[in-house]
């Protein structure tokens, strides 16, 4: 069902509207429009230039948010704004220190990685780093070398050069070492090594062991700082955990107070030279806006106007849905097709009935049916998720369908009906499944009903046209309603209606049904047809075609309600003759526990997406639109 909506105009002194905010709005849920865009005249009222004062505190209370498990568990304790600012300033002060200390650690552990990077590749080298620094008569150079030039390094360079190179890490692109050349040879030996592409690496002079050992204290450094960084992060934590339940009660304020002085982007300022008015408007609900009415009757600072006439404003009413508990969790499916709109009839109700029905015909067994609705009940309850209420809702009908059917996870008991076996029947189809027959009756049924639907959101929307002239309009319904009715006649052998009955029943409303664009733009006191007569017709034609096409293939689409309803009967039948069962023999329990797992999970899935397909192809795409924007109470916007 959709709430009663009712269009709220607030109005007081300027000055005054942080009181009308917090006092009144604040307790109430309304979904706020911008004022300038209800007024004919905006030359009248301009806007609030003011920059929210809680902006730099709400960031800083959502950062300081994220650090803090289960927010939403915290029991929330009054506190006033000024508090709430500094007590959030005092916390982000207490941790500032603690997270300078990290950065200092992290900046150091940055650079024992980069010094790690550089001695790594010489770790194989078996001369301390002083020894090498302190040589009288040699020199030296750390580096690397392409791979492809070191496989041609001996061929390349001068046999007699004076110099040699110690590998010490052979990559699949470079080789790294060290090459020592005496003193007077080492500017002619370095120009060689030039030539073969030699990268000088610069090893820090602070350290001077071997560079293994100097790998291994860095390596342990690291480790400390890390040690130090967990103590730090562990002192934060303390400090949220301590402070977490007056520190979630000021971001919550801040929150507030940003919000309510976000008002002011939406409301209207007069322009008048004397007292300057404010005027806030929006939507609630009906039963909501009369209590605010009541509440501001004896305020001279504020003054509350009630609209009850929905037509009369600039903006379309929200949708706010209200359901009970049982078939609350369908509405995800509206929500995801597209929520109603004001004027449009809210179809949970329907879609939690259809659902489940076709749901339980397709996936009819009273053992699998009961798992569901105890396992989708014990995750709704404990999770609250909408769609273990719906699995649970589809489990009671498979219950009742597999009873009927006679089948408990597979084993069969006496039933009222076969989806197997029972047959009936029927004039020039011969003998056909009940089953097939039932599902094409249920879905005639339901397309009938769904046309029934569109002409009453017609009339609600006061859209004559719309009730009248269409295929899922009066027309539509008495001609689909007379092709059933003959089908049903024909079928059971009774005699036909007469030719004058039968042209009533389909020829004019198909000659109605083809003229349904002039005669909607008739009663609309507009043109009968825009183009010519002939690209009408021809048009016009096609449509009718398409609509006869599409009046088939929906009654045909319904067929496969029975043809799951078979298949999972067969299926079910295919695990109990593996499990042993046929011919009374004694099963095998466990093939027959993974064969019901297995069809349960795999056929459950797929039922439960045809029949959403069905809801949105077959049966919404009949009557409802889904075009409707969902009623959001301005004080809910900054909840996390």
């Amino acid at each position: 069902m959709i709430e009663k909506m009712s269009f709220v105009t607030l109005a007081g002194p300027k000055t005054e509207i942080d009181y009308l905010v917090t006092h009144y709005l604040s307790k109430h849920d309304i979904h706020l429009e911008n004022a300038l865009t209800e007024f004919s005249s905006s030359e009248q009222f301009t806007t609030f230039t003011e920059e929210n004062p809680f902006k730099v505190s709400l960031n800083k209370g959502h950062e300081l948010m994220n650090l803090i498990k289960n927010p939403e568990k915290v029991q929330i304790e009054k506190i006033k704004i000024p508090s709430a600012e500094k007590f959030i300033e005092k916390i982000e002060d207490e941790l500032a220190d603690v997270r300078d200390n990290i950065s200092e650690l992290n900046e150091k552990i940055q650079a024992l990685d980069t010094d790690y990077s550089i001695l790594a590749p010489f770790k194989t080298l078996n001369y301390t780093l002083k020894g090498i620094y302190d040589m009288e008569f040699f020199k030296y150079r750390f580096g690397k070398i392409p791979r492809t030039n070191f496989d041609k390094f001996e061929s390349y360079l001068d046999p007699d050069m004076n110099a040699i190179f110690i590998s010490t890490l052979i990559e699949s692109e470079y080789v790294y070492g060290v090459f020592f050349a005496p003193t007077e040879y080492f500017d002619e030996v370095e120009k060689d090594f030039r030539n073969i592409h030699f990268d000088d690496i610069a090893i820090p002079k602070k350290y001077k062991d071997f560079p293994n050992s100097e790998c291994i204290n860095i390596a342990k450094k690291k480790a400390e700082l890390e040690e130090e960084i967990k103590s730090l992060e562990a002192q934060i934590n303390e400090i949220i955990e301590k402070n977490k339940v007056r520190l979630v009660s000021a971001i919550r304020r801040i929150e507030t107070a940003y919000s309510n002085f976000d008002v002011r982007k939406l409301a209207a300022v007069t322009r008048d030279s004397g007292v300057t008015f404010q005027v806030l408007c929006g939507w609630m609900t009906t039963k909501e806006a009369k209590k605010l009415q009541k509440e501001t009757d004896n305020d001279v600072n504020v003054v509350c106007i009630v609209s009850e006439d929905v037509t009369d404003h600039k903006t379309e009413p929200p949708t706010k849905l209200k359901n009970f508990k049982l078939i609350r969790p369908f509405e995800m499916f509206v929500r995801m097709y597209g929520l109603p709109a004001y004027n449009e009839f809210d179809p949970t109700l329907f879609l939690t009935i259809t659902y489940a029905f076709i749901f339980g015909i397709m996936f009819g067994d009273l053992g699998q049916g009961l798992c569901l609705m105890i396992g989708g009940a014990i995750l709704y309850k404990v999770k609250k998720m909408d769609l273990a209420g719906i699995v649970c809702a589809a489990g009671v009908f498979s219950c009742i369908f597999g009873a009927i059917f006679g089948s408990f996870f597979g084993f069969e008991f006496d039933s009222l009906i076969s989806p197997l076996h029972s047959m009936i029947k029927l004039p020039f189809l011969g003998e056909i499944n009940w089953v097939l027959v039932a599902a094409f009756l249920f879905g005639s049924f339901v397309i009938l009903t769904t046309m029934i639907l569109n002409i009453a959101n017609a009339i609600k929307q006061k859209n004559l046209g719309k009730a009248l002239f269409g295929p899922n309009a009066i027309t539509g319904f008495i001609f689909y309603a007379s092709i059933i009715g003959v089908i049903f006649l024909y079928m059971t052998g009774n005699p036909l209606p007469g030719t004058l009955l039968l042209i009533v029943m389909f020829v004019i409303p198909l000659i109605l049904i083809f003229l349904e664009e002039p005669l909607k733009n008739i009663i609309k006191k507009k043109k009968p047809i825009e183009e010519s007569a002939g690209i009408f017709a021809a048009t016009a034609f096609f449509e009718v075609f398409d609509y006869l096409l599409t009046y088939l293939s929906n009654a045909l689409s319904f067929l496969r309600i029975g043809v799951f309803a078979i298949s999972h009967a067969a299926m079910m039948q295919v695990v109990m003759t593996l499990a042993g069962a046929e011919n009374g023999g004694t099963p095998n329990i466990l093939v027959v526990i993974i064969g019901n797992i297995l069809v349960l999970a795999m056929e459950g899935l797929v039922v439960g997406i045809q029949v959403l397909r069905l809801e949105y192809y077959e049966i919404f795409g009949r009557f409802y639109e889904g075009s409707g924007r969902e009623f959001i109470p301005y004080r809910k916007k900054f909840k996390k």
